[in-house]
């Protein structure tokens, strides 16, 4: 069943969006070599609690940690550990999803640690351009599977994988609901896009194979199966009348 928010719904969707946009803008000074995940999601949890906020992922499901911290080969879900410290050159996804008077705000940006490599540097900037082209095709009366024409149209040609274990997704009071929202494209219509809507849009874009593996261990950790890179952004995005508003969009 998709969720078509109210008025009331919305403006506390627009304050937990906004807030999840502060937090992310915060964390970015401290994204720099020599930390480690853990601190970047201590300083997350010590940001949202301070402002009378919780953390959505922890707990969820079982995850343990208030962020996500996804370095280089892995795609999403990494958990934020005291080993894991940030080098130059480095690539980190962080993903954070605070819930504001009971609505969840849900973004994520990929930063760079110090230089990237050339090609590193294109992947991440092709990530943030296919998320616009994405969000770009959001209005009442397209389709969802046109999020992810548009997005495989401009990053299959240069030869990226484009990751389909996991998609965009509703959110509101709930962490995930409907519809989902494929990055790639599946060769069927899907449901129409509605005013009043709430959805992220978040491609993971891979070096190289769009095929992934999930960590047997602890569950959660999501790499790319040959190792190569991979890059994510994502916005919560609200279908308006005439288009759509971006609800985590950075000040």
């Amino acid at each position: 069943m998709i969720y078509i928010k109210n008025k009331s719904e919305i403006e506390k969707m627009r304050k937990a969006g906004a807030f999840a946009a502060k937090l992310l803008n915060y964390l970015a000074p401290f994204v720099k070599a020599g930390v480690s995940t853990l601190e970047l999601n201590d300083i997350a949890e010590d940001y949202t609690k301070r402002h009378g906020h919780r953390s959505a992922p922890l707990g969820y499901k079982g995850f343990p940690k208030s962020i996500c911290s996804s370095i280089n080969q892995v795609v999403c879900h990494g958990i934020p550990k005291k080993e894991d410290i940030l080098k130059d050159g480095d690539i980190i996804n962080l993903d954070v999803s605070p819930v504001v008077d009971g609505y969840i705000g849900d973004t994520s940006r990929t930063f760079f640690v110090g230089t990237p490599a050339p090609e590193i540097r294109q992947l991440v900037e092709d990530t943030e351009r296919a998320m616009w082209i994405g969000i770009e095709q959001v209005k009442p009366g397209a389709r969802v599977d046109e999020i992810g024409n548009a997005i495989d149209d401009f990053l299959s040609p240069k030869g990226y994988g484009i990751v389909r274990d996991l998609m965009g997704h509703g959110v509101g009071r709930n962490f995930h609901e409907e519809p989902q929202i494929p990055h790639f494209r599946m060769g069927r219509k899907l449901a129409k896009i509605e005013a009043g809507m709430i959805f992220t849009v978040e491609p993971m874009v891979n070096q190289g194979t769009w095929e992934v593996n999930f960590d047997k261990l602890d569950k959660w950790t999501v790499r790319t199966k040959d190792g190569k890179w991979s890059a994510q952004f994502e916005h919560t995005v609200l279908v308006t009348e005439k288009g759509y508003e971006i609800l985590t969009k950075e000040d």
